[in-house]
């Protein structure tokens, strides 16, 4: 099975940070982000991810905001700096198709994969907070559909400068005074509704050829996406029933664009708590639920919902119809179904929201979560796992000393990395070059004037 491990804040429960060995003050600190990715790679994961976004979900409250937001540094810059301190380790770094340009990102993300020797994958987000517009000069939040229209340029887009350098391209001949081989190189001319594009990039291509291209939406649209686009797709699921019918589904959607299915890896989140004993674990879950304030787990749960305001209604009756989001629908889909299938009231819906848990939560031995990770990967509902600990660096550590050496006395996880890139360690082909293919229409680069001009 492929792992890797979310570095969500202090952790993935939302009252995490409150853990006693939770690094509170630690979201500015580097030594902290340090400290995770060694535990990564102590423990073989194949990568880190990073989650972003660039503004503040809305609050109620002055109280409900203090309780829900912490910082997020760059995570491109906290990424650059963690590449100097691992070797093997592979790092997913969030960015917005929403409000980032093409060629800016593919720069970055190409620069980052030349300086990690590899080791690069892009978690390809559409934005869905309404702050997000108001911090780039917008009235309004692209919608659903617009956003992944811009999503599809802005990737295709990106490939092309990814492959505006042949491999090659770089002869450096030192007799003949040739830097660059000019047939090799190409120029992208990509126009779309939404972005146009030159190229070439001025950063040669990567040693992955693209960086490994992650994608978390599971709409219809996002999974359509994910099918023409991803390599790895981040999945959330409450049993692993409703997971293999997302794998099937996802598989089906592959075959359709003419893709096989080893060359996208679906991981599930899974929030592990791993103690001494199973009782301890469930004690050390039960505590962070209680410090969880109703009114901010609520307030997490309209934002969920797509901001739909619930304090009209009784926090102990059921939920009421809530209208589609267009923010995340995967997410409103999710929520509202757990409500529906479970019955819960609104409270106890906004408790398990907010705890993570409409992803699988496993309090107990090492043994019992691998035991359930065991039963997950082989009975085909998932080729890995997103590691989300509660509670951050301590319960990343605690499932790299007691989970991972279980997992690989079962056989069911590496004992050394193998390969030199993260896509050799995710077992991912390296894309050919679509210019060498004849994928993409040879464009001259402006750089030079075309024939029979001066």
């Amino acid at each position: 099975m492929k792992l890797l491990a979310f570095l969500m804040q202090t952790g993935g429960h939302i009252a995490g940070w409150r853990h006693p060995d939770a690094q509170v003050n630690a979201l500015t600190d580097i030594a902290y982000f340090r400290q995770c990715a060694a535990a990564a790679e102590r423990g073989l994961f194949d990568a880190v991810f990073i989650a972003d976004s660039v503004g503040y979900p809305p609050a109620k409250s002055a109280d409900t905001f203090a309780c829900l937001e912490t910082p997020k540094l760059d995570p491109a810059s906290i990424i650059a700096h963690l590449c100097a301190t691992t070797s093997r380790l592979g790092f997913i770094c969030t960015a917005s198709t929403s409000y980032s340009q093409p060629y800016e990102l593919a720069r970055r993300l190409a620069s980052i994969d030349h300086i990690s020797g590899g080791r690069i994958g892009w978690n390809m987000v559409a934005s869905t907070m309404e702050n997000e517009a108001h911090n780039f000069g917008r009235a309004a939040h692209y919608g659903h559909t617009e956003r992944y229209e811009r999503a599809e340029e802005f990737v295709q887009a990106a490939k092309r400068l990814w492959d505006s350098w042949e491999d090659g391209a770089v002869i450096a001949d030192k007799a003949s005074g040739r830097y660059v081989d000019p047939a090799r190189l190409h120029g992208v001319d990509y126009r779309g509704d939404h972005f146009a594009v030159a190229g070439p990039l001025n950063v040669p291509r990567g040693p992955q050829g693209h960086p490994v291209l992650v994608q978390a939406g599971a709409s219809d649209t996002g999974k359509r996406f994910a099918a023409r686009h991803a390599e790895v797709i981040f999945t959330s699921h409450p049993s692993p029933d409703t997971a293999r019918a997302f794998r099937a589904e996802m598989h089906d959607l592959l075959a359709e664009v003419g893709r096989a299915p080893e060359g996208l890896k679906i991981m599930a989140a899974i929030t592990p708590i791993v103690a001494p004993t199973r009782e301890e674990a469930q004690a050390i879950q039960r505590e962070l639920d209680t410090l969880i304030p109703t009114p901010v787990a609520i307030g997490k749960l309209e934002g969920l919902l797509g901001n739909f305001d619930l304090s009209d209604h009784d926090p102990d009756g059921p939920l009421p119809d809530v209208p589609q989001s267009h923010l995340s629908q995967s997410t409103w889909e999710q929520v509202v179904g757990l409500a529906r299938r479970e019955n819960l009231s609104i409270a106890e819906l906004a408790r398990r929201v907010a705890a993570g848990r409409t992803s699988r939560s496993i309090a107990g031995t090492a043994a019992d979560v691998a035991d359930e990770l065991q039963y997950w990967y082989e009975s085909g509902a998932a080729d890995g796992f997103v590691i989300t600990p509660a509670y951050l660096p301590a319960g990343l550590e605690a499932f790299v000393a007691h989970v991972v050496p279980e997992l690989q006395r079962r056989g069911l996880f590496r004992t050394e990395y193998e390969g030199q890139t993260l896509r050799d360690r995710l077992g991912l082909a390296r894309p050919a070059n679509g210019y060498e293919t004849g994928d993409y229409a040879h464009v001259q680069p402006e750089i030079w004037p075309a024939k029979g001009e001066a």
